[in-house]
């Protein structure tokens, strides 16, 4: 690749693409500033993404907080609170925690679609 080519390299994933475009689009329509700031995040190169543990989860999130990683949780670290978390994958053992303690794993999308005004979210990076 020449030097001209990487400059212009951009996201290719399908799946990113449409959710980069619902998430501008979410934060136009509703006037919230959380959705531009995550699709942001999701436009910078793959290996940058966030890597958030639950250890961090359970340090900063309150009981019953809905929480956005533009990443992936992993398992590392102690849960007992039970949260929300929206985010681009999960590890098998973040998983399990969560769900563990009656809290919930859900993809970005859906969150977008159940909350697209964004009230009560937390970004965690």
């Amino acid at each position: 690749m020449r030097a001209r080519e990487i400059a212009k390299a951009r996201k290719t994933h399908p799946g990113i693409l449409r959710m980069l475009d619902e998430l501008r689009k979410a934060s136009r329509e509703n006037n919230v500033r959380i959705w531009r700031d995550i699709a942001e995040r999701l436009e910078r190169p793959r290996r940058s993404y966030a890597e958030v543990n639950l250890s961090r989860i359970n340090r900063y999130a309150r009981e019953g907080e809905t929480i956005v990683v533009a990443g992936k949780v992993l398992g590392a670290g102690k849960l007992d609170k039970r949260v929300y978390v929206a985010a681009l994958g999960f590890s098998r053992k973040a998983y399990l925690r969560i769900t563990a303690l009656g809290g919930r794993c859900m993809s970005i999308d859906d969150l977008l679609k159940e909350n697209p005004k964004g009230s009560g979210v937390r970004i965690m990076a």
